[in-house]
């Protein structure tokens, strides 16, 4: 057996909860392989809405086994709100899910961090979350991280404290006080919840399951055009949302990789700063957030929207290496007489089929119009039944990307979506 990946390939937001929810019949272990609290994965059923931020959406199948991997960056806070939201479903959290030893942890004073680093940059501000998540992984990568491991040494404390004021010298200015101890009495009171979970070396762990030929699913977070390398950086969040991070955020070697399945939107969407080529400032942008809700699960925020861009999908699809594509939300476009696809850029007067680095040009969209579908297929649940302006459409993506749509979501429910 092999791991399949399935990941975003736009800028987040394309409905990975839902996908890994419904896909999760299919497979034994569920593993989430990057990001932190900043991701937010929402289902729904049963006529019920929950979002995940580090717990993976298999959590919802009592029969299988959630890794928490050593990729993420985990905040205990977060993590208890979380666990007992779904211990209050009567779902067996402590039974089912699993957390590597080598995750790292966000400190309080990551999250100071992060809040003064942002405020810094003024207009120049990248959109964060505020979670914590930069500075956490800053820390990782300077090798001065708190791993969930640590948790269980005889000196966590010790070494907590020197993190703690480390962080806090490097604060422009010094907290409150009493706001700090808040802080810091609430964080360890949930240290020690998240430590009445298993831990593992969860890299034998997925290893073994595939030497033993257990179905394995990789569940990335974030989109793929906010990776730190091959996003539109400093656009970007702080881990590698791309296939590569289900290797190093797992410990699973490329040659174990089986399926890529990548997600898009039938549109594109964005939360926070950053360059969209495609993004419509007019009433049809206001009227895409509108039928497609679109307000961040994590932070609240309404979602810059705009028509789908081939350009950057395509370029996710090679970084990828993406088998299968998975349509979300094509309900949205219901009731448009025609919709707009970006199939090129052009930036300088030169048109290009790349995505640029220099993302700070002016981008203008090159579009080819497509005849829109009127009918409501939200409630159709066969693919036979689709009108043909959806089935061109469909079919339009597949020409321009060279991959199989196999999917299509009509809803967001966690039985509106279609196996083609």
């Amino acid at each position: 057996m092999k791991a399949d990946v399935l990941l975003g390939l736009q800028w987040g937001d394309e409905g990975k909860g839902k996908v890994v929810d419904v896909l999760t019949p299919d497979y034994d272990l569920i593993a989430r392989f990057q990001g932190g609290p900043n991701a937010g994965h929402t289902l729904e059923f049963n006529g019920g809405k929950h979002v995940l931020h580090t717990i993976p959406s298999g959590i919802f199948r009592s029969d299988r086994l959630n890794v928490i991997g050593n990729g993420l960056v985990i905040d205990p806070v977060v993590f208890r709100k979380e666990a007992r939201r779904l211990s209050d479903l009567n779902l067996p959290i402590r039974d089912n899910l699993v957390i590597s030893r080598k995750a790292h942890l966000i400190l309080p004073t990551h999250r100071l961090l992060d809040a003064a680093s942002e405020l810094s940059k003024g207009e120049l501000k990248i959109g964060s979350t505020l979670k914590g998540i930069g500075p956490a992984y800053a820390s990782k990568t300077a090798r001065e991280g708190i791993r969930t491991g640590d948790l269980f040494r005889p000196d966590f404390e010790e070494i907590y404290r020197e993190r703690r004021d480390d962080h806090l010298a490097r604060l422009p200015r010094n907290p409150d006080p009493e706001e700090l101890k808040t802080l810091e009495e609430e964080w360890m009171d949930a240290v020690e919840f998240l430590k009445g979970f298993r831990f593992e070396d969860t890299d034998y762990l997925i290893n073994e399951w595939i030497d033993s030929g257990k179905s394995v699913l990789a569940e990335g977070a974030q989109g793929s055009m906010l990776d730190i390398d091959f996003g539109s950086y400093p656009y970007v969040t702080s881990s590698s949302t791309i296939c590569a991070g289900a290797c190093t955020g797992l410990g699973i070697a490329p040659t174990r990789i089986g399926k890529v399945i990548g997600i898009s939107k039938a549109y594109c969407t964005r939360v926070g700063s950053g360059p969209f080529p495609t993004e419509l400032h007019n009433t049809t942008g206001d009227l895409l957030r509108k039928q497609g809700n679109e307000f961040g699960s994590t932070t609240g925020r309404p979602r810059r929207c705009g028509w789908l861009d081939l350009v950057a999908l395509r370029y996710a699809i090679m970084l990828n290496g993406v088998t299968e594509l998975i349509i979300t939300k094509a309900d949205v476009l219901m009731g448009f007489d025609k919709i707009l696809v970006a199939t090129a850029y052009r930036i300088d007067g030169n048109e290009s089929n790349r995505f640029p680095f220099e993302t700070r040009s002016l981008i203008e969209p090159v579009y080819t119009e497509l005849p829109g579908w009127k009918t409501d297929i939200s409630q159709l649940r066969r693919a036979s039944d689709f009108p043909d302006e959806l089935r061109s459409y469909l079919r339009f993506i597949e020409e321009h990307t060279g991959v199989r749509v196999s999917w299509v979501s009509v809803g967001a429910d966690r039985d509106a979506i279609i196996r083609l």
